[in-house]
């Protein structure tokens, strides 16, 4: 179980993704080799041994960074498990070296700042009810 933040090139300006038109094809993130380049920049820790599925692990937190195969690359997706709020700053991070907006999927709103925590407090809730850690 992760929460999960899409990485897309979408509109600064849509507020959410009601804004944008319902034909709207986001144009591609980039060349893979340009995007794994970005990403190693970006978070030098990333493990890309396998370019297609990288792992990043910070003090309390995991991430896996679904790539996929397909050159350009459309979306990066995050799978995040663990704790700390430091998590959001490194989604936000790797957004901003990929020219993306980072888009929480549990809660559909967009990440905007380090302190934008709600999306990560509610998926944590949740995951420790299912487990009944909570």
């Amino acid at each position: 179980m992760s929460w999960d933040v899409l990485v897309i090139p979408l509109p600064e300006d849509a507020a959410s993704t009601d804004d944008l038109p319902d034909d709207y094809t986001p144009p591609p993130v980039g060349p893979l080799e340009e995007v794994l380049a970005r990403l190693r920049r970006a978070v030098p820790d990333v493990d890309l041994a396998d370019p297609t599925w990288g792992l990043l692990a910070g003090p309390s937190w995991s991430m896996e960074l679904g790539i996929g195969s397909e050159d350009p690359v459309r979306s990066v997706m995050l799978h995040v498990h663990g704790s700390g709020d430091d998590v959001v700053a490194v989604a936000l991070r790797i957004a901003g070296a990929l020219g993306c907006r980072a888009l929480d999927c549990s809660s559909g709103a967009f990440l905007t700042g380090a302190e934008d925590t709600g999306g990560w407090h509610r998926f944590q809730a949740y995951r420790d009810r299912v487990l009944g850690q909570g």
